[in-house]
C-alpha cells in the first residue's frame, strides 16, 4: 500500500493565489505585465506606464522597492536567487519577488517581478458588526530570512522594534526580521493587544510582566528569558497604565 503524501502547506498557499507578473527592462522601466497585474495595479491612474512600478507605491515603500531592485541587480547570474520582500500598500500586503534576467553572455537585459496578494494569509476578518477597517488586521506577521518567507502568529510576538524602514520582531525564540515598517504594523495590529509605547517600540500588552522605573523614566519588562527593558515615552505612561488596569 502506497503511503499518502501530505500536501505542502507552503505550496498550497501559493496555489490559491494568482501571480502578478511584470517585465522590466535593464533601466527598470515597465515593458509589459500580465492581465492579473493590470487588474491589481492602478494602471489607468498612474502614468506613464513605464514608471508604474516606482510610482504607485506609498512614499514609505519606495525606498524598499529601490533596495529590492538594487539587490537583484547585484546578483550574479550563476547565483540568481530571486530577491523577496513584503510591501504594505493600502488594504493589501504584497509578497514580491524580483529576479534579474540575462542574455547568453550573462549581461543584464531586464528584470522579472512577480507578486502575490497575501493579505488574506496574514489577516483576519473583522466582525460583521464593526465597520470595515481601512487596513485589515494582521493575525500573523510575515518575515523574510534567507530569501524565504515565514509567518509568526501575533500571539507569539512579545514586542516590535523599529529599524528604520524595517522592524525587528521579538518572540520567545528570539529576534526576527520583518520588512514592514513599525508604522505599517501599528495600523494593522489589534490596538486592544498591541500598544506603541515609544516611537521605536510596540509591545504586546499580554506579554507585559511588570512596569519599572529608573529615576523619571518608565520601562516595560516582558515575559520570557533574556528580554531587555522596553522604554516608555513620557507621554504614553498614563495610557499604558490605564491599559494595564492601573487607573
Amino acid at each position: 500500500m502506497q503511503s499518502k503524501t501530505l500536501p505542502n502547506p507552503g505550496l498550497y498557499l501559493f496555489e490559491k493565489f494568482e501571480a502578478g507578473v511584470i517585465h522590466l527592462d535593464a533601466e527598470r522601466n515597465v515593458v509589459a505585465m500580465n492581465d492579473y497585474a493590470r487588474r491589481v495595479l492602478p494602471v489607468d491612474e498612474k502614468q506613464p506606464f513605464d514608471k508604474l512600478v516606482t510610482s504607485f507605491h506609498p512614499e514609505r515603500s519606495k525606498p524598499k522597492v529601490k533596495f529590492l531592485l538594487d539587490e537583484a541587480s547585484g546578483c550574479p547570474m550563476a547565483n540568481a536567487v530571486p530577491m523577496t520582500m513584503i510591501i504594505n500598500i493600502p488594504e493589501q500586503v504584497l509578497l514580491i519577488k524580483v529576479s534579474r534576467l540575462g542574455n547568453v553572455r550573462g549581461e543584464t537585459t531586464g528584470f522579472a517581478l512577480v507578486f502575490y496578494d497575501v493579505t488574506q494569509a496574514v489577516g483576519q476578518e473583522q466582525p460583521p458588526a464593526e465597520p470595515p477597517a481601512r487596513n485589515m488586521r494582521l493575525s500573523r506577521i510575515p518575515m523574510v530570512a534567507n530569501q524565504k518567507v515565514a509567518f509568526v502568529d501575533t500571539q507569539e510576538v512579545l514586542s516590535l522594534e523599529s529599524q528604520a524602514h524595517y522592524t525587528r520582531v521579538l518572540t520567545r525564540e528570539g529576534y526576527h526580521f520583518c520588512n514592514l515598517s513599525i508604522g505599517d504594523l501599528q495600523l494593522r495590529l489589534d490596538p486592544g493587544q498591541f500598544m506603541r509605547v515609544h516611537r521605536c517600540f510596540i509591545v504586546n500588552l499580554h506579554a507585559v510582566q511588570a512596569l519599572g522605573r529608573e529615576g523619571s523614566k518608565t520601562h516595560v519588562l516582558l515575559k520570557g528569558k533574556n528580554t531587555q527593558p522596553v522604554p516608555v515615552s513620557r507621554g504614553e505612561v498614563a495610557r499604558l497604565r490605564a491599559a494595564m488596569g492601573l487607573g
